[in-house]
């Protein structure tokens, strides 16, 4: 993207420290709050500036979709987000707890505890059935394996798939293994979903099944929903759109005021 598409979409809503107060204001929960996130890979020759101080905040009871063209450091910003990578600079507050303050044994306990994935390949333990593997982040807390999995069989009934729950990954379509995935994600109640690319190994009808999914069963008021896409198809059912570019983030906006950009700019 170049620098002077950047300034014709930070033109919707540049992202500042407004935006949480206009949140506070109407009542609505910050998730996380990202603050000068740099992240720097390599150094010399090969270093490489993935993020480039990056201050935004995510809403609870919202789908947020990141967007951007390729390796403009969306899945690095989940990343840290998600407390999978150490930001170089600045700091991530998820629900209240700063990250820089967790280390180790207590970094992995919260994440256990706070963060579920959905990811573009479903991940599925391919020899466990449906259920089994909706379970498998209830037995590594150490839930009971009969507890856990009726708590699968409950969450497969959330995503209409209670049907499918003695099935192995390789008896489902694509769409099926996405909502065994979403439910696997969602089965310990975690306070932020983030789903990488969730739609991309779908048909376009999948894909919207699973949008629908989302945003209809998975969005409650106590949880976020990040969403990393490269899908048009999908961003109507975004409720904000953070725009990534170079490193930066480079818009935050309303769902219809994106559409409203991008019908101005076709």
């Amino acid at each position: 993207m170049t620098g002077e598409s950047n300034s014709s979409t930070r033109s919707i809503a540049h992202p500042s420290r407004g935006n949480e107060a206009e949140a506070a204001s109407s009542g609505v929960s910050i998730a996380v709050t990202c603050e000068n996130l740099t992240k720097v890979f390599g150094d010399g020759e090969t270093k490489v500036v993935a993020l480039s101080e990056i201050t935004v905040d995510i809403r609870a009871g919202e789908m947020t979709l990141l967007v951007g063209p390729s390796g403009c450091g969306k899945t690095t910003l989940i990343s840290i987000i998600a407390g999978l990578l150490t930001p170089t600079s600045g700091d991530v507050t998820l629900f209240g707890t700063p990250q820089s303050q967790l280390r180790g044994r207590r970094l992995v306990q919260f994440r256990a505890q706070n963060v579920g994935f959905v990811f573009q390949q479903y991940n599925l333990l391919p020899s466990l059935t449906a259920a089994e593997n909706v379970a498998v982040p209830l037995m590594i807390q150490g839930v009971a394996r009969s507890v856990a999995i009726s708590r699968a069989e409950e969450m497969l009934d959330r995503v209409n798939m209670s049907n499918r729950r003695s099935q192995l990954p390789t008896q489902l379509s694509g769409g099926q293994q996405q909502r065994v995935a979403i439910a696997r994600a969602l089965v310990h109640e975690p306070r932020l979903l983030v789903c990488d690319e969730p739609t991309a190994a779908l048909d376009a009808h999948s894909g919207q099944t699973v949008m629908a999914l989302i945003k209809n069963v998975v969005v409650e008021p106590d949880r976020a929903v990040i969403v990393v896409t490269h899908d048009h198809r999908i961003f109507n059912f975004g409720d904000r759109l953070i725009e990534m570019a170079d490193g930066k983030v480079v818009s935050v906006s309303s769902q219809a005021e994106f559409a409203k950009h991008s019908a101005a700019t076709q």
